[in-house]
């Protein structure tokens, strides 16, 4: 085979060339850290760099997640240390004032700073974190309580109600939320909102069986099953009824405090989601509030004993045990959280490493790859120059 001079001219400048996009392509290695820049360079290095840049990308989102969950939890758990301490001032105050040493002006004055207690849990329950409200369910931007005070009444305004009227409200008594159930010749009937059965009218033992109150005009009856019955003694009386004071039953539009107990739930993991609210309807409720209004209303009553706190005391211990509860059930949570959140940082150091295994060039290697491309170029380079350098003239002498 003949070798013509154009042949070696054509060849060289191929090689050259080559050896040029190899430079560039090293280059490109060097400047950008990684080992392709193009997709063509390497699919299957693009196609797994797709995959690891989404693994690592949805672990920041969920960082950024755990950040919402923490400011929601951190802000109910301090909300909720708030009204602990506000229901333990309000039973130390009804404490002292079950001393009868207390005389009625003193008891008014407590009742006075209970009442601000009182507009003080109203706020709390109006907390808000990153301006919404952490204590509505999942009706974040309504305020869970108005102004509730306003919305309680006299007992007296339930005789003028019509059935759908009666509806709409509750009835709190002795730490309990009643609700309207039936009307017995002219009396109305409230029951336990906790009891789903027995239901009025459509069981025989309803009046055996449930706790209720019965009002009739301004006469309130406090009834409920009588754990000492003995059915073989024909005077036991299978129910304890009480009369009570009208005043000491407080009536609440049912809407004064919002029901609202759905879940706010944040995906804190892939496939995990961490609900970031409690509860409210266990902390703040008209039964609280109620029991709150019950007992400034006692202190302001002249007739009233020390021995008549006991009842009120006894409801503020309950009120304070479902603030514990709810308080304890959320700290659970947030050392969940906290173990998801280690989890997670494992998680994005594995993926960025193996992100920067997929990608990330090894820059030594390229460093040698480059300086031996610069001499293999420059041997090309001189050994073309000599094979292009004669001419026709050359090959005449």
């Amino acid at each position: 085979m003949r070798v013509t001079q154009t042949m070696l001219a054509q060849s060289s400048l191929r090689h050259i060339n080559n050896g040029y996009n190899n430079l560039a392509s090293i280059q490109d290695q060097l400047a950008t850290g990684k080992k392709i820049t193009r997709a063509s360079q390497d699919p299957v290095v693009a196609m797994k760099g797709m995959r690891y840049r989404t693994q690592v990308t949805e672990v920041e989102q969920f960082k950024r997640n755990l950040s919402e969950v923490y400011n929601w939890m951190e802000a109910a758990d301090a909300a909720l240390d708030q009204g602990t301490q506000a229901l333990m001032r309000i039973r130390e105050l009804a404490t002292q004032a079950a001393n009868d040493s207390y005389n009625p002006q003193e008891r008014a004055n407590i009742a006075k700073e209970i009442k601000q207690l009182r507009e003080h849990l109203e706020s709390i329950a109006n907390t808000k974190s990153s301006n919404k409200y952490i204590f509505n369910g999942s009706d974040t931007t309504n305020p869970p309580v108005g102004n509730w005070e306003s919305m309680n009444q006299e007992i007296s305004v339930l005789a003028d109600m019509t059935n759908a009227q009666l509806e709409g409200i509750d009835v709190v008594y002795d730490g309990r939320v009643f609700r309207h159930v039936g009307t017995n010749e002219g009396v109305l009937i409230f029951q336990e909102v906790s009891q789903q059965d027995p239901v009025f009218e459509e069981d025989d033992d309803f009046d055996k069986r449930a706790i209720q109150l019965k009002i009739d005009g301004d006469e309130v009856i406090f009834s409920k099953p009588n754990k000492d019955h003995d059915p073989n003694n024909p005077t036991s009386n299978p129910i304890s009824e009480q009369t009570v004071r009208a005043s000491d039953v407080i009536v609440a539009d049912k809407t004064a405090v919002s029901t609202n107990n759905q879940t706010v739930e944040v995906e804190v993991i892939k496939g995990v989601s961490i609900p970031v609210n409690i509860n409210p309807n266990n902390v703040f409720s008209n039964g609280m509030f109620g029991d709150i209004i019950r007992l400034e209303r006692a202190l302001e009553d002249t007739s009233l004993s020390g021995k008549d706190f006991t009842g009120y005391i006894d409801n503020m211990f309950k009120h304070i045990d479902n603030f514990v509860a709810e308080r304890a059930e959320l700290g659970a949570r947030v050392n969940r959280v906290e173990m998801i959140e280690s989890r997670l940082m494992q998680q994005e150091v594995t993926a960025n490493r193996i992100m920067s295994d997929n990608e990330d060039a090894d820059m030594e290697k390229v460093i040698i790859d480059l300086m031996t491309q610069e001499s293999v170029h420059r041997a090309a380079l001189g050994a073309g120059a000599r094979i292009i350098q004669p001419s026709l003239m050359d090959f005449l002498r």
